[in-house]
């Protein structure tokens, strides 16, 4: 049975929809992932394994992140291949980016056990929390070649326009991942340790699920042993598509972490307001990412197909409906946001501080609905270079220097958070403008 989707073919808003809700769902689980686990250590640990846990946690979130950026030069690279309809070299897209993924894990397994300790100090790790927060980043390594592995394969399954792959693989990794915590944890007290074994062992159960489902599956290349090797043609196109998406996302991280260090020198209040509200973005987000995603891998089926009038298309058919859900999300965060403050604190004044910060997220809920089916279209076409340039204008030219000024003139938080949309305004004009650049140029080629 035909198990992946043609997205150069019918309706655009339903194929476009029906291939982003299971990508939605995923990045929900995703979020309540890393949350679960550290409150089932906030549950059974101590104060010391929180804190390692978190820290160890960031640490690997942004390990994590540039490995799912440079995946995107898979998914991207895939779509065209599929769209082209050549399943021989779409084959080879997959069996160099094994090999190249291969190397990548082993590497990443390398430094993080090697850099553990320093990572911990950069990250200003408590004394109290030092040792657990290197325990954490070196267990978690261990179990790197899975890290890797999990995100190569959703990014395969992307590019074939199979969302509901990788939906199914989160959810056996989070429900495992649990589990995991509630035995190791809650039941053997095993700590920063057992909550690291829990995460590297869900995650390694799902990528074997994955791959006997893959065997299985009827798919849109061809992958005989033979595709399996180091072609470097293959390798380097993979590498030039994903590495400004992977430095883009570790920029733009990075800009993020300057920000919360900011509002940590305003006081604990506003320290502890920032750091609910940056829990609640991580779900308010999950609309526009999974457009993001889901623009990507039509646009490149489509691009490969040579329907660029489709790709366009979808471009304004996503940033329309994205909107509408972004609307919603505005108006809950703006009017609202104490409630949902109030899911993760109990102190009025935290809530009242994360409140005031979500008001400027609120304004940057509609913004992203434009920005991130842009970056996504951009992405799917191959132009990711572009999408790196304006990401680190828009994190290090606006974002970093509106929150320093706010932080030296002692404003607010909503001040502070208003850092964030300004940067997307910024972002969404060089997008348009490099969008019918692009177009003004098709135009006058003969």
């Amino acid at each position: 049975m035909k198990q992946h989707q043609d997205f150069t073919q019918g309706p655009i808003l339903p194929v476009l929809l029906r291939f982003a809700l299971p990508v939605l769902l995923a990045l929900l689980l995703q979020a309540m992932y890393g949350a679960v686990d550290l409150q089932v250590v906030g549950r059974f640990g101590t104060a010391a394994d929180i804190s390692a846990v978190s820290t160890g946690s960031q640490i690997m979130h942004t390990v994590t992140t540039v490995i799912t950026g440079l995946a995107m030069g898979v998914t991207v690279l895939l779509g065209q291949k599929i769209g082209e309809g050549n399943r021989t070299e779409a084959g080879a897209v997959v069996g160099g980016g094994i090999c190249l993924f291969t190397v990548l894990a082993l590497a990443v397994t390398a430094v993080l056990l090697a850099a553990a300790p320093r990572l911990a100090v950069v990250m200003q790790a408590p004394a109290g929390a030092f040792a657990g927060t290197v325990r954490y980043v070196r267990l978690c390594a261990a179990g790197g070649v899975f890290i890797v592995a999990y995100n190569l394969l959703g990014s395969i399954f992307r590019g074939v326009g199979d969302s509901t792959m990788p939906l199914l693989t989160v959810l056996i990794a989070c429900v495992l991942n649990i589990a995991g915590d509630v035995l190791l944890v809650g039941i053997f007290r095993m700590g920063v340790a057992g909550a690291a074994i829990a995460t590297v062992f869900a995650q390694a159960v799902s990528v074997v699920i994955s791959l006997v489902l893959l065997r299985r599956r009827q798919l849109p290349f061809a992958l005989p042993r033979s595709a399996v090797r180091f072609n470097g043609a293959i390798m380097r196109k993979i590498l030039r598509l994903g590495t400004p998406v992977a430095l883009q996302d570790l920029l733009v991280s990075i800009s993020f972490l300057v920000v919360i260090a900011i509002a940590n020198a305003m006081g604990v209040t506003a320290s502890a307001g920032v750091g609910v509200a940056e829990k609640l973005c991580a779900f308010v987000m999950l609309v526009p990412s999974a457009y993001m995603q889901s623009m990507s891998a039509f646009v490149a089926q489509n691009i490969g197909a040579g329907r660029e009038d489709r790709a366009r298309r979808a471009l304004w058919i996503g940033v329309t409906s994205s909107l509408v859900c972004g609307a919603v999300m505005a108006w809950g965060a703006f009017f609202h946001g104490d409630l949902l403050a109030g899911l993760f604190a109990a102190d009025a004044a935290v809530v009242d501080a994360a409140w005031e910060y979500l008001k400027a997220y609120a304004i940057d809920c509609l913004l992203t609905s434009f920005l991130f089916c842009f970056v996504g279209y951009f992405n799917g076409r191959g132009q990711t270079l572009f999408v790196m340039a304006q990401g680190f204008l828009g994190a290090f030219g606006v974002r970093l220097p509106v929150a320093l000024l706010v932080g030296r003139r002692a404003g607010s938080l909503f001040h502070l958070g208003l850092s964030t949309p300004a940067s997307t305004v910024v972002q969404i004009v060089l997008c348009l403008v490099w969008f019918f650049k692009k177009e003004h140029v098709k135009s006058e080629t003969p």
